[in-house]
């Protein structure tokens, strides 16, 4: 017979294959939106991503690139299967875990019996698999991000730290404590998150050496705590801020090279770990030489963070902040590009006025063969009497103040209190952003939508509107989940208090603690699920204890001792063949290509050597993904909006990158390094009248002529913006000499461009486009990834808008939002573009896909069927209303607001069957879904507009083509609008 520990590490292996094909089988082929295009790119070229930096990710990522070989295409499916196999490991070493902890219920841990075998393994199996499918871990698993091997290393470390209890030679255990403390090291090059486990093993060591008392455990999760701020304050960030301090002390007083005080510094800490280690040998203290020993394998595994710093010495195309030196670099770790933390202990209330601002840490800079102090961070003053201990109403954010005020019932001008502050943090993060992540993952999900909740009750499906049941992440789980793990967790509370204070310890760090430390603000700009799946691991342990629990149940009334774990394992199979089956369709990403599609797009949408400025994470990174690893498009320039008010960035767009010539910016570092020209106030100056030109206020800024200054109370002067409306001269005959407008638009070519200011300051990007667009004399074409930028300046009249992309030109179309070049566009869309999997049933997208393809795709061919039905083209407006619901039908991406605009154009080219079937579709669910509403008092006052919108413009549009059904529809509006006016 077998013995124990093969069958488990069979089983463990086994359960390891069943993630893994479940993984491979449903990883996205290509880059994702968010992070994931950012990620592959600089895994694929080793470069310099988004701050904190995650090195060890970036290296292995590199490595599985590998196995692409010579087919680009490939680079991003590959470094995905490194998330796939890192969760698949996880899972592993969960079954590992569970397993090792279950035989601690046994009488004989050592020796299970057969029946024994059966339960445990089953426990293990159970639990293992059902974390495996759950919602948010399964979200990680299938996409290049650094979730699922920062899980892997928190998975591992936990393994290892219970292998480490129950091994009882000294010296072997010591190698488990080193090899825990290379993985920590590793895992801060991945994601802090790991670090929260760190008071569990404190805990593990604790009891192992110690007989537990209450003043023991305190001090325990006190050391436990240390050892998290150690790592995070100062590994992290405390050893390279004091190499810094040593370079600069070694630049400027003692007038050495660069960088040589960081090498006397990393000497000094070799040498002090070296004698103290050979200290700890020659005198016997074993627990220093292990203390020692554990901090030198961190440091080898934090060392992966040099990367960061070579890479940066090489300017690569992605190279965010340009962490190349030691200031610059700290600056990099401490977040800085984000502005301030979160307020944690102590801070003030969204109500407290700013009362001052103190000078704050120095920020040096290279320059003149030495570090130059430019500026000093600045550190806000609140009011004393609006500061509260645990501030959890913080933000200054307008918008977030607004919702405070919406959520708490909060007046406009009505202080709040400090009930006010944790009714927030109950109800809000620790309820909404959190408690109902947790019950997605083990009660039920109702949707994919935005703030959508989670599966109360066995409600029949009929009970709810179809627009909720039809989505693919409408998961009915019926509470199964979470029922057998709190039976799980009553289970291990009654058989052992000890290991049920590690994994409750666990599962409190990783979830609770996580929402303190974070302090979310009321809105995120997506859902954070995925930020929690350390504590839906520690709860998938007690989910393979509830198993042990129904062990014990049904051997009470059962007279076979097999009949019993086998029974019980069958039962709790049901839970990740469940899990398995309701998350299958809305985690199926095979078929998936729109984020590297829509770059594409976007790319191919822009004329040769084009500057092409883009908004937010999924308009950029995609792009970088695109041209980075598959080489589309290198001589389209992408310019990031958001990170062009930072010098690092601008001095990027002044060299050349791949195809691209550097940007045309005149203006010198001298202009824009450090806080220069952060803010250029609106300062009106009664002597100038009308519009001043574009070019002679960017010379003159870039002169520093001090006519254009004006002094604050400190005696620092700042540049001024004199009046809010500037122009650029346009040559005509320079302009037709370039062919870049279409003879039937000549005559709109105006004398200059009008550009009004709707702000009383400019902020440094702002500056900085107005500089591109005053110096480049229309040599590059410049195109906008949406309207949003061009409408920063009025701009619109001058936009043409050419499929994705939207292109500025010296042509003005009187009240226009943006003017569409039906020829252009016509080609972009029919004939150019792909639209891959848009019309697969077994591909999911996501609302925010949904949102993408609608905003980019559909309104695209509105707007080209718009201008075409006005240019007399009627087949042809058909063809590409047709083509719309063809490459995107409801069926896959279902109708939404967009499509309800849709009507009008498909009536007016005869299409009216089409027309009448989107009508009564959308207005079906739109009256279902404010039925729901209503009968169940939510008053989501955004999903009640938008339901509203869609009826309204139905009956508006039937009603504008006179078409017989118009007066239903508007019926139906009037009901449903009167319903809700009354309520």
């Amino acid at each position: 017979m077998l013995s124990f520990n093969r069958l488990n590490n069979l089983t463990g292996w086994a359960v390891f294959a069943v993630a893994s094909l479940v993984y491979v089988a449903t990883v996205e082929p290509t880059a994702s939106l968010w992070d994931c295009g950012e990620f592959i790119a600089s895994a694929f070229k080793l470069e310099v991503g988004h701050p904190p930096g995650a090195p060890f990710f970036l290296l292995l990522g590199r490595m599985f690139s590998f196995l692409a070989g010579s087919d680009v295409s490939k680079v991003a499916y590959w470094i995905n299967i490194l998330s796939a196999l890192s969760s698949a490991f996880t899972i592993l070493f969960l079954f590992w875990t569970i397993t090792l902890l279950a035989r601690k219920f046994l009488p004989v841990p050592q020796q299970p019996t057969l029946p024994q075998t059966v339960s445990v393994l089953a426990a293990g199996a159970v639990g293992a698999l059902a974390y495996a499918f759950t919602d948010s871990f399964w979200f990680s698993a299938v996409e290049a991000e650094v979730y699922a091997l920062s899980s892997l290393l928190t998975a591992f470390v936990v393994w290892a730290m219970l292998r480490w209890e129950n091994t009882q030679t000294e010296s072997a255990a010591n190698r488990w404590l080193n090899l825990i403390a290379y993985v920590i090291g590793l895992s801060v090059g991945t994601h802090l998150l790991n670090l929260v486990a760190l008071p569990v093993l404190a805990f593990i060591y604790y009891f192992k050496k110690y007989k537990p008392s209450l003043l023991g455990g305190v001090l325990t999760l006190g050391v436990g705590l240390l050892l998290i701020g150690l790592l995070m304050v100062g590994m992290r960030t405390g050893l390279p801020s004091l190499a810094g301090k040593f370079d600069i002390f070694f630049v400027n007083t003692l007038g050495m090279p660069f960088g040589s005080g960081v090498i006397c510094f990393a000497l000094i800490c070799l040498g002090a770990l070296v004698y103290g280690i050979w200290y700890s040998i020659k005198h016997g203290k074993s627990m220093l030489n292990t203390a020692l020993l554990a901090i030198t394998f961190v440091l080898i595994g934090y060392s992966s963070y040099s990367v960061i710093l070579i890479r940066a010495q090489y300017n690569t195309p992605v190279n965010l902040n340009n962490p190349d030196d030691v200031a610059s670099f700290m600056n990099y770790l401490n977040m800085k590009q984000y502005g301030s933390g979160r307020p944690l202990l102590y801070g003030p209330y969204f109500t407290a006025p700013l009362i001052d601002q103190e000078q704050g840490a120095p920020e040096y800079v290279k320059r003149n063969n030495e570090y130059e102090i430019l500026d000093h961070d600045l550190v806000n003053v609140y009011e004393p009497t609006q500061m509260t201990l645990l501030p959890r109403i913080y933000s200054h954010d307008p918008n977030h103040v607004a919702l405070y005020r919406q959520m708490l019932g909060l007046r406009e001008g009505q202080k709040p209190t400090f009930g006010d502050n944790l009714r927030f943090l109950f109800s809000h993060q620790l309820g909404h952003m959190y408690g109902r992540y947790f019950m997605w993952n083990f009660a039920g999900k109702e949707s994919d939508q935005e703030g959508a909740g989670w599966m109360a009750s066995l409600t029949s499906a009929k009970d709810l509107p179809s627009e909720m049941t039809r989505n693919k992440a409408h998961n009915r789980l019926y509470m199964l989940p979470l029922l057998l793990g709190l039976a799980g967790m009553i289970y291990q509370y009654i058989k052992n208090k000890q290991h049920f204070l590690l994994v409750g310890l666990l599962f409190f760090m990783t979830g609770i603690a996580l929402v303190l430390y974070l302090n979310s603000p009321p809105v995120e700009p997506r859902e954070r699920d995925y930020i929690y799946v350390g504590s839906f691991y520690a709860f998938a342990i007690w989910i393979g204890f509830g198993v042990l629990a129904l062990v014990d149940l049904l051997s009470k009334v059962s007279k076979s001792s097999f009949s019993a774990p086998v029974l019980a394992g069958a039962l709790g199979a049901m839970v990740p063949v469940m899990l398995v089956t309701q998350n299958w369709d809305d985690h199926n990403r095979s078929g998936r290509y729109f984020a590297l599609d829509s770059a594409r797009n976007l790319l191919n949408s822009c004329a040769p050597n084009a500057i092409l400025f883009t908004n937010g994470d999924n308009d950029t990174y995609p792009l970088w993904y695109a041209q980075e690893v598959e080489g589309i498009r290198k001589d389209v320039r992408v310019c990031v909006t958001q990170f062009m008010g930072t010098d690092w960035y601008i001095d990027q767009l002044k060299r050349k990158t791949y195809e691209s010539e550097a940007l045309p910016i005149s203006m010198q570092e001298k202009n824009y390094i450090a806080s220069t020209n952060n803010q250029i106030i609106y300062y009106e100056n009664p002597n100038i009248k009308g519009a001043i030109n574009l070019q002679d206020y960017i010379r003159l800024i870039r002169e520093d002529y001090e006519g254009l200054k004006v002094a604050l109370q400190s005696g620092e002067k700042l540049s001024i913006l004199p009046t809010n409306r500037l122009f650029l001269p346009i040559n005509k005959q320079t302009v037709l000499q370039k062919g870049m407008v279409s003879e039937d638009m000549q005559e709109l070519i105006p004398d200059s461009m009008e550009i009004n200011l709707d702000k009383n300051h400019l902020f440094k990007d702002d500056l900085i486009f107005l500089d591109i667009l005053a110096n480049n004399n229309w040599e590059r074409p410049i195109y906008f990834s949406s309207l949003f930028t061009a409408a920063k300046y009025h701009l619109e009249e001058y936009t043409q808008i050419e499929g994705f992309a939207c292109r500025l030109l010296p042509v003005k179309v009187p009240g226009s939002q943006g003017f569409v070049n039906s020829e252009i566009m016509y080609n972009n869309l029919m004939n150019k573009y792909a639209w891959r999997g848009l019309d697969s049933q077994t591909t999911y997208h996501d609302e925010v896909h949904r949102n993408y393809i609608s905003n980019w795709g559909r309104l695209s061919f509105l707007q080209l069927s718009t201008q075409l039905l006005n240019e007399g083209q009627q087949e042809k407006a058909k063809e590409v209303l047709l083509r719309s619901l063809n490459v995107m039908p409801d069926e896959t991406i279902p109708y939404d607001r967009i499509c309800s605009l849709y009507v009008a154009p498909l009536l007016k080219v005869g299409e009216e069957k089409k027309a009448l079937e989107i009508a009564q579709t959308m207005a079906k669910r739109a009256d279902e879904n404010l039925a729901y509403y209503y009968q169940e008092g939510k008053y989501d006052a955004q999903a009640i507009q938008n339901n509203l919108v869609v009826l309204n413009q139905l009956a508006v549009s039937l009603g504008e083509q006179k078409h017989k059904d118009a007066q239903q529809y508007q019926a139906l509006f009037d009901k449903r609008y009167t319903q809700f006016q009354t309520n």
